[in-house]
């Protein structure tokens, strides 16, 4: 098992907001400074258009900082994830992370299983795995039930279980039906607050063991579903609300979490 930053760590640092968004490289740089171990380049389009140079540039950085590359992207259709597959051969990368739906394509289990079947047989012959992410959009029993019908070792869940708060499903409950087949884990911590008024919630993120998440419980839960199994990364991300103070106090407020968490998780050991 190994700690990790994603992308979504960057969130603002990367938007259109920033005045100079991060590069790849300068993220790179930041996770080995904070102590990381992999960087997982989620929803990050433009590493799409990289020409095998540049992905050999990026990857040979990696190499330098000590760092393991991961991927994240969103679909099941064969094309798109055996462009990721690519993508992963080029880098290094030996997990990819993906969602059962896109802005264009929501297929229901039976259309997710048939797609499935096409193309983890290919990341499995190439000593990847490939994660499909817990969230709102799809049922947890559903996405187990994808899970078990493709039966590869090669394909697992991607564990996050605040993203389906949205859908009314507990995160313990979440953790306890995903955690046999959980191939990594993402580490951010949420929380209720009341609006102004009393009139209604916001639910947004917060540092690391301040919310909602029951870290070790999670971490328990599936190790225990799991055990020896020490290629589960763990991956930190976060939901940091937009600051009234405008970049410099988000970014500022950015970077704190990143570390907080980090040093949370090296702690944990």
């Amino acid at each position: 098992m190994a700690y990790g930053i994603s992308t979504y760590a960057y969130f603002w640092r990367v938007s259109s907001r920033a005045p100079e968004p991060m590069s790849l490289p300068d993220m790179l740089r930041d996770v080995a400074e904070l102590g990381g171990e992999v960087f997982q380049i989620c929803d990050y389009a433009p590493i799409e258009s990289y020409d095998r140079a540049r992905l050999a540039d990026l990857r040979a950085t990696a190499d330098d900082l000590g760092l393991t590359l991961e991927l994240g992207t969103r679909g099941i259709r064969p094309d798109h994830l055996l462009t990721y597959l690519d993508l992963a051969n080029e880098l290094g990368a030996t997990l990819v992370r993906s969602m059962l739906n896109t802005a264009g394509h929501r297929p229901d289990t039976a259309e997710a299983v048939t797609l499935l079947k096409e193309a983890v047989p290919r990341y499995a012959a190439a000593g990847v795995t490939l994660g499909l992410e817990t969230y709102e959009q799809v049922a947890t029993d559903d996405l187990v039930s994808v899970v078990r019908a493709v039966d590869d070792p090669h394909l697992g869940i991607v564990l996050d279980p605040g993203n389906s708060v949205a859908r009314l499903e507990r995160p313990a409950d979440v953790v306890a039906a995903t955690a046999p087949y959980v191939v990594n884990i993402h580490v951010k911590d949420f929380a209720f607050t009341r609006r102004d008024g009393w009139v209604g919630f916001t639910y947004a993120g917060c540092p690391l063991g301040e919310g909602l998440l029951d870290y070790r419980a999670m971490v328990a839960a599936v190790g225990a579903a799991r055990p020896g199994d020490r290629g589960i990364n763990q991956i930190v991300e976060h939901w940091l609300p937009w600051q009234d103070e405008g970049y410099d106090a988000t970014a500022r407020l950015e970077h704190q979490w990143t570390q907080h968490s980090i040093n949370t998780l090296l702690r944990s050991e």
